[in-house]
């Protein structure tokens, strides 16, 4: 059983429909337990970044989902869901991220004649395997919608990387915790593909 975290951030829905397309058996909750005994957990998202950690400290989601890491439960945050799990986003100063991996989220520069947010499609360069990844072909072409984007502190967590005016970490993975910029469910089959790794990674771990 997937857990996909209920802070009331936008986009949950297309993400249960997306995983129940696939076959797999979900929850929408923010019910500790129930997190913590998920096969694996997504937080997905759409949304200022200091309101999302605010939700997420008010239905106190933060310590469960630092548990979640420290367990190794197969954990994916999508395109909010990625900001948040990292210290800190230019969109919201002084508000500390949940902090499972080293980086900062800035805003994506507008002084290159790119429209922000970048809204649309970008394919993607591999930069390691990846099993989130797994047979998707180099240049597969995701879907996004932000204004702000991933630094990491470390490359060697980047599984994906695009270009929008500015080299844009797309996509990370470090043990049991996944990230995408992008949203999958909204990436027609590459995208299914993306969830069908996450949910193999889950039923390996069960």
């Amino acid at each position: 059983m997937i857990a996909i975290i209920d802070y009331d951030a936008g986009n949950i829905k297309s993400v249960e429909k997306a995983l129940q397309y696939l076959g797999a058996e979900t929850v929408v909750t923010r019910d500790p337990e129930t997190i913590l005994g998920a096969d694996g957990v997504i937080l997905p998202g759409v949304g200022a970044f200091g309101d999302a950690m605010q939700k997420l400290q008010e239905y106190g989601l933060v310590p469960v989902i630092r548990t979640c890491a420290e367990r190794k439960i197969p954990f994916m945050g999508i395109c909010l869901g990625l900001q948040l799990m990292f210290e800190s986003s230019e969109e919201s100063p002084g508000v500390e991220g949940l902090h499972l991996l080293d980086g900062v989220i800035r805003r994506i520069p507008s002084d290159g004649g790119l429209k922000v947010p970048h809204i649309g499609w970008n394919n993607l360069h591999f930069l390691k395997q990846s099993r989130l990844f797994a047979s998707i072909s180099e240049g597969a072409y995701v879907y996004f919608v932000h204004s702000y984007y991933l630094q990491a502190a470390d490359e060697r967590i980047v599984a994906a990387t695009t270009d929008y005016g500015t080299l844009i970490h797309a996509a990370v993975e470090q043990g049991n915790l996944f990230a995408c910029q992008f949203h999958p469910e909204k990436s027609s089959e590459i995208g299914m593909q993306i969830l069908r790794n996450f949910i193999s990674v889950t039923e390996q771990q069960a």
